[in-house]
Parts: C-alpha cells; structure tokens; sequence
C-alpha cells in the first residue's frame, strides 16, 4: 500500500473527525478514492496488469456502495464531500 499510517492518520482526521475514527463513512470513502487514484496511475503504466484492474473495479464499487449511503443518509455531507474529493456523479 502506498500511504503510511500518518498519511492515513491525516487522512481520516480530515475527513472522519479524529485520527481514530476509521469507520467513519466519509473517512472510508477519502480512503477508498486514495486508493483509486493510485491504482489508477498504476494502470496508465502497466496496462495488461488484469489483477490492479480487477481490484480497481471492486474498489470504485465499494465507493460507489458508501456513496450511496452517505447520500441517503445526509445528503448535505455527500455533496461537500465529492465536491471536496473531486468525484463525479
């Protein structure tokens, strides 16, 4: 994994209240979009790497999921939080 734990730590403080607090929807999503970033850079240079694409798809999907809920659940958070993470609809 390419982040360390106090980039995660800073990670989550801004997105999930506290530096402990990795359960955090919002904490999960910024993780979750890290990850997709790098995975998809990783992609751009090893385009026949099928396992990092597999793997990517799982992870946007998993997003997709907590987007979902996160949407349902407060839909004032959902919109600062794409809005502050760059994601598209």
């Amino acid at each position: 994994m390419h982040l360390s734990t106090k980039e995660k730590q800073k990670l989550f403080k801004k997105h999930g209240g506290s530096e402990t607090n990795t359960g955090s929807t919002e904490g999960q999503i910024a993780l979750f979009t890290e990850r997709i970033n790098y995975l998809t850079q990783h992609l751009k240079q090893n385009q026949k790497d099928f396992d990092t694409e597999r793997s990517l798809i799982n992870l946007v999907g998993k997003r997709r999921s907590l987007l979902d809920y996160l949407k349902n659940k407060d839909i004032e958070k959902y919109r600062a939080l794409i809005k502050e993470l760059g994601i598209r609809k």
